[in-house]
């Protein structure tokens, strides 16, 4: 990885070239990403799934190209099992209004924890309130680490899923998340990984890490905004109703007879998607497959430590988030100057 594949990084903003350390919010595009949506616009723009001409045909291609793209990066088991959405917040939303209606009732409990983004808390906030359900959590000790010890009592018999984050936002914190899946698992409650923060930073296999859904946005990992993917198990997907009705995400619909909704995944992808994020978000996977995650890692590590050293140094200032095992993301107030005053 280069800034010379970031044409942002050629501007100059108050005499000093840009300097970003805002990675954790969006990261910014490579030429190819940027070429690759240009390239749709200019030469390939057309709605898809709906005509059999040139331009629709190849604008279909490329964006189930994309799909497949996802697939492959994630080592899904099918495309079936890759939905498309608008980014993280839109697939958990998903999953807690669709598997929620199916499979969440009164007395049953959402386990999630301590460290996860509000992307992560309300979807279950509002479907507990709205089915009578529970939601708990799995507090955090001082240095920004999940308390397992226990685990086992938190998941219990009422149990219907747990949703928890790969590496925290607000603190880095890397989550032993196969340790989780692997104690619901053995009581039989399915697990949803909100992986924003980690497409990025750790390869993900999904059959490796055997969750049954996990959420991820275009933008954390160097596509565009507006596009993301939520995977999950064709299993739990066959059963699950729609998330939004309209165009595409139905095989038949009649005023006399029931509506009979399209194969995974077009299911649950209703309307126009965003066809441009798509084939960017595949441009974006292309780029991370030609980088070493293992180098990247090393390197990260090591300004990390850099970084969170030189910071200890300053007076008054105080770090949040010192586990042992954490991403590049550092965080940190300095003394009593509001945070908006430090970032300007």
């Amino acid at each position: 990885m280069h800034k010379k594949n970031f044409p942002i990084f050629k501007r100059i903003i108050n005499d000093k070239p840009l300097v970003y350390l805002d990675n954790a919010a969006t990261t910014q595009k490579p030429q190819s990403v940027i070429d690759a949506i240009n390239n749709y616009y200019s030469n390939t723009n057309a709605n898809i799934h709906r005509a059999v001409h040139t331009l629709s045909e190849e604008a279909t291609q490329a964006y189930e190209n994309a799909r497949i793209k996802v697939q492959q990066f994630i080592n899904a088991a099918s495309i079936q099992e890759c939905i498309f959405t608008c980014g993280t917040t839109e697939a958990i939303n998903l999953v807690a209004n669709s598997f929620g209606a199916k499979f969440i009732s009164k007395g049953d409990e959402v386990l999630i924890s301590q460290l996860e983004h509000h992307s992560n808390i309300v979807p279950w906030q509002l479907l507990c309130e709205r089915v009578g359900a529970t939601l708990k959590f799995i507090p955090m000790n001082k240095t920004g680490d999940l308390i397992l010890d226990n685990l086992d009592q938190l998941l219990t018999n009422k149990t219907k899923l747990v949703a928890i984050s790969y590496i925290s936002n607000a603190i880095g914190t890397i989550v032993p998340v196969k340790t989780i899946i692997n104690a619901a698992h053995n009581k039989n409650i399915p697990v949803l990984i909100d992986a924003a923060q980690a497409m990025a930073h750790v390869k993900v296999d999904v059959q490796e890490l055997d969750c049954d859904f996990l959420a991820f946005s275009g933008h954390k990992i160097y596509g565009p905004t507006g596009i993301g993917v939520l995977y999950a198990k064709q299993q739990y997907l066959e059963q699950m109703p729609p998330f939004n009705g309209g165009g595409e995400m139905i095989v038949k619909v009649s005023f006399s007879e029931a509506t009979i909704y399209n194969d995974l995944p077009h299911k649950f992808e209703a309307g126009t998607p965003n066809i441009a994020g798509a084939i960017g978000l595949g441009a974006a996977i292309d780029y991370l497959n030609s980088l070493d995650f293992q180098a990247i890692h090393k390197q990260e590590q090591e300004l990390l430590a850099y970084a969170t050293q030189q910071l200890t140094n300053i007076p008054e200032l105080m770090l949040y988030g010192n586990s042992n095992h954490k991403a590049g993301i550092i965080t940190f107030n300095l003394g009593k100057i509001h945070p908006h005053d430090v970032g300007t």
